[in-house]
């Protein structure tokens, strides 16, 4: 299969812009709309350019970790957001938000909403990934 030199060349451009969008997002989301789902469809469309560029065998090296273990890292960040209230405070209800005291630049005060985020972000990293690597490998 030929590769478009144009494509590589454009990719190598784009793939650092769009995962520096994609951090972006993800923060900003935390007080606006955005956050985890959106960030993580971002991503996953920076690597699925990069597969199509290099091939989808070199997109799954730069991705570094199986798209199963992303979503399993995922739903234990979104789960472990949910329990963290009932188990630290003791009276509250599963999901209940809590928020640390120090401020991080560019994130804020570190929270359970900001865990979750993050979960869900791994989550439609990890999926999205997959499907589109399945996808284009199946062809």
């Amino acid at each position: 299969m030929a590769r478009s030199t144009i494509l590589v060349t454009a990719t190598r451009i784009l793939l650092p812009l769009m995962l520096l969008f994609a951090f972006y997002i993800f923060v900003r989301g935390h007080n606006d709309p955005g956050g985890g789902f959106i960030g993580g469809l971002i991503v996953a469309t920076a690597f699925s350019l990069y597969g199509i560029a290099h091939g989808m065998g070199a997109a799954r090296k730069l991705l570094r970790l199986h798209s199963r273990t992303l979503i399993g890292i995922g739903l234990l960040c979104v789960i472990t957001s949910g329990f963290l209230a009932p188990l630290v405070v003791g009276d509250l209800p599963f999901l209940t938000a809590l928020w640390g005291t120090a401020v991080w630049p560019a994130i804020g005060k570190l929270s359970t909403p900001l865990l979750f985020d993050t979960g869900v972000f791994l989550g439609v990293v990890g999926v999205t990934s997959m499907i589109i690597f399945t996808l284009a490998e199946e062809g």
